[in-house]
């Protein structure tokens, strides 16, 4: 499922292509035909991400909200003044990669509008420029600015827009549960935009015990738990791909990004190859290999039906 950081690159990418503008929007598949006629030739005002909820805001007063779950993805197209991601969403890349759209007539190929659409549409967003396919989604529905307003009411605060306050309301929200951690930062209602790759990561991190009850998490560390999730979310929305480990465990030539740097060669930015897959994360998915810390055997284990990786020497409860 995407997490935080690809959602507010979706809201980013709507805002910059679609804003200010009247769209077509239809439901190819014809799921969707009702919703889609309640925005139709309406102007998209403005787009904003909230943990994993999409919610463009047209002059209607009405809202498209979206919800990508598991499968849902969002792909793009458009000339030469319509960039950004191609595609956003399921399935899995290692990077968002950058597409750049069809040259204009000023390059000699005239933009031909959107192609016929491909498998199950559920809504298309057409423009002037270009336009927006979403397919696979968990939730897709045209509902009212109070209706939204309900929505974010019932979320967590999401550190991606980290206001004033949000760590303690983070930090309050863990109190008097029994929960261990690790299930807490999957709850929506606690904190909004983390998943399962982010709640590995950060409380490998902090090295904090995937089973500490909520309720034993003091104050201050559950402040600095949000500080750390805000700054690798962030990163993840520079980077397009969650990035959790420091340049020292980048794999490089044989030897590592830092080595390389201490020896004045040049290492490559981050980007949708560089680090690679195998270098960018201390625990997911990295069950039965060694703690790039400590050498301890990394394990895995089922919290919740969702499959938790952690290193049980430098998370020891102890």
């Amino acid at each position: 499922m995407p997490e935080g950081h690809s959602v507010r690159r979706l809201a980013r990418q709507f805002g910059d292509v679609f804003a200010g503008e009247a769209l077509a929007v239809s439901s190819p598949q014809g799921r969707f035909s009702g919703g889609a006629a309640l925005l139709d030739g309406r102007t998209m005002v403005a787009a904003e991400a909230h943990g994993k909820h999409l919610f463009l805001h047209f002059d209607n007063s009405l809202v498209l909200h979206v919800h990508l779950g598991l499968y849902g993805a969002w792909s793009f197209g458009g000339d030469s003044t319509f960039s950004g991601a191609s595609s956003i969403g399921a399935p899995r890349r290692l990077g968002e990669q950058e597409a750049f759209g069809e040259a204009d007539d000023d390059g000699g190929v005239p933009y031909a509008g959107p192609p016929a659409p491909v498998g199950a549409v559920r809504v298309r967003l057409a423009g002037a420029h270009g336009w927006a396919d979403l397919r696979g989604a968990t939730t897709c529905e045209t509902i009212t600015t109070a209706e939204a307003d309900a929505v974010l009411t019932r979320l967590g605060p999401d550190p991606l827009r980290n206001l004033r306050g949000d760590a303690g309301r983070f930090a309050a929200n863990l109190l008097g549960r029994k929960t261990p951690l690790a299930t807490l930062l999957m709850d929506q209602k606690v904190i909004a935009g983390v998943g399962n790759v982010y709640r590995a990561e950060v409380l490998f991190r902090r090295r904090l015990d995937p089973w500490l009850p909520g309720a034993a998490v003091p104050d201050a560390v559950a402040r600095r738990l949000w500080r750390d999730i805000a700054a690798v979310m962030n990163d993840g929305v520079t980077d397009g791909r969650i990035i959790t480990t420091p340049p020292k465990y980048w794999a490089f030539d044989g030897t590592t990004a830092a080595k390389a740097a201490a020896a004045g060669l040049p290492v490559p930015p981050k980007g949708p190859s560089f680090p690679g897959r195998d270098d960018v994360h201390f625990v997911y998915k990295r069950h039965g290999l060694p703690c790039r810390v400590c050498r301890t055997v990394l394990l895995i284990a089922d919290l919740a039906g969702r499959n938790l990786y952690w290193c049980p020497s430098c998370q020891s409860p102890d």
